[in-house]
């Protein structure tokens, strides 16, 4: 990762741009998105014409109980941001219109994302791209713009996603039937749906690297191009949305799931950061462990992990996925180059940067990259010292710190944490302890299908 100028990416569009497309007739329709609790894009579909007329100066509303429903979409009680008592009102959706931009895998539509605002109260500060922007503000405090990447990996079938339902989601049929890990002769089998993914990406402002198999059975990953950590974090909630879109538009469906199923790799986003200062790495040394900034922005990463947790591995599921020998990272500690760290240190010079593995394909990349700045930048201001580096095989290291092994645990820590209170603010981490809370409670009331099979009978 080193800094280049790049030209604006295809796709991004002016209102001047929209505006001419919208009076030929190529663009009808425009959607305006926000990222919710869990990384979901919810929104409204505009007629293109009335969103350059009101919409792209004024804005529009949404109901607030968006930042207080499960995954179910049903409102939970507990939160102080909206609740019945409080008549469930509305927050403002603000467009972003450096985020506007072509949808090309939807019939002529464009998208746009969206701050949420309260009337005369400014952003709102629970929402997940608030506490991003803030981390970046902070960061410019120092003088550092933040470059980012996450690299998202995926399950694909051949089964719909309505048969997927209608299945309880069982016997689905995976898009491979081996291991097909850089594997070009199982890839090609998928390139119908993966070739769309990135022609569509490439022509909606999101430019694209490099598609591979990974190691599951019918397991991939799309790589999309570094760039500011916003801009990262927004690309990163498309490309999820486009991919599951253009998989329904195919009869076919994608997971994102942490683990998918016993016995298979579990799915990843690795996170690629780096610091930068009037257009040099701030993270670049004399050595291949680079710079004190970066040695400080590393150890209070590793430091804070345990406490952000929820940040990183969001659901019941998420924790699954952390198994010893299994490609995804058990321990809190950092190597040169070792896929078996948590903290994997890659590149020379210009292009040294940290990438986190501990969070999965289903984390919300700004609260994720929340985390990570907080905790990194907290390192920097303290002038923290990181742990040696590790040599060896991390799994086979028990003296280390594990990362917590279920989402309960997780809430515990992120919950009594004193360092997350001081970032995040007291009404930020009650808020969201109460939604990582509210998702394991739901899941300890569960009766599952494994319970059946082992203890109706034979108990």
């Amino acid at each position: 990762m080193s800094q280049q100028s790049t030209p604006k990416p295809r796709g991004l569009l002016s209102l001047e741009t929209l505006a001419q497309q919208v009076q030929a007739g190529v663009i009808d329709t425009v959607v305006a998105a926000f990222p919710d609790h869990y990384g979901r894009l919810l929104g409204k579909r505009f007629d293109a014409e009335y969103f350059l007329q009101e919409v792209s100066d004024h804005g529009t509303h949404g109901c607030d109980y968006l930042l207080t429903t499960d995954m179910e979409m049903n409102p939970v009680p507990g939160y102080r941001f909206a609740s019945w008592e409080l008549g469930y009102g509305d927050f403002h959706l603000v467009p972003d219109l450096s985020t506007l931009r072509q949808a090309s895998w939807l019939e002529k539509s464009a998208l746009v994302l969206c701050d949420l605002e309260r009337e005369h109260q400014g952003l709102v500060t629970v929402a997940p791209r608030s506490l991003l922007k803030e981390q970046v503000r902070r960061s410019a405090e120092l003088g550092y713009q933040v470059l980012a990447a996450s690299e998202l990996e995926y399950y694909l079938f051949t089964t719909s996603f309505r048969e997927a339902q209608a299945q309880g989601y069982r016997g689905l049929a995976p898009a491979g039937w081996y291991i097909e890990d850089y594997h070009l002769l199982q890839g090609s089998r998928v390139e119908e749906y993966t070739g769309a993914v990135r022609r569509h990406l490439k022509h909606s402002g999101i430019p694209v690297e490099n598609s591979k198999g990974e190691w599951g059975l019918g397991q991939h990953e799309i790589n999309v191009r570094y760039a500011e950590v916003l801009e990262m974090a927004d690309r990163h909630v498309l490309y999820k949305q486009c991919m599951k879109e253009i998989a329904d538009q195919m009869g076919l469906s994608v997971t994102f799931m942490a683990k998918f199923a016993n016995g298979q790799a579990g799915s990843s986003s690795h996170l690629h950061l780096s610091l930068w200062r009037e257009g040099q790495s701030a993270f670049a040394g004399t050595g291949a462990e680079g710079s004190e900034v970066f040695g400080w922005f590393l150890a209070g990463w590793i430091a804070h992990a345990e406490e952000f947790m929820p940040f990183y591995a969001p659901t019941v599921n998420s924790y699954k996925r952390y198994e010893d020998g299994s490609w995804a990272p058990t321990r809190l500690a950092w190597s040169l180059d070792n896929r078996t760290a948590g903290f994997r240190v890659v590149g020379r010079g210009q292009s040294l940067r940290i990438e986190c593995r501990i969070p999965g394909a289903d984390c919300n990349p700004y609260l994720a990259f929340t985390a990570a700045l907080a905790s990194g930048l907290d390192g920097i201001r303290r002038k923290l010292e990181p742990p040696p580096a590790f040599r060896g095989d991390i799994y086979a290291a028990q003296h280390l710190p594990r990362v917590p092994y279920t989402l309960g645990e997780a809430c515990e820590r992120f919950a009594q944490s004193p360092f997350v209170r001081e970032v995040l603010g007291s009404e930020v981490q009650e808020h969201y302890a109460h939604f990582f809370h509210s998702e394991w409670q739901a899941y300890i009331r569960a009766v599952s299908d494994w319970e059946r099979q082992r203890y109706f009978e034979r108990i």
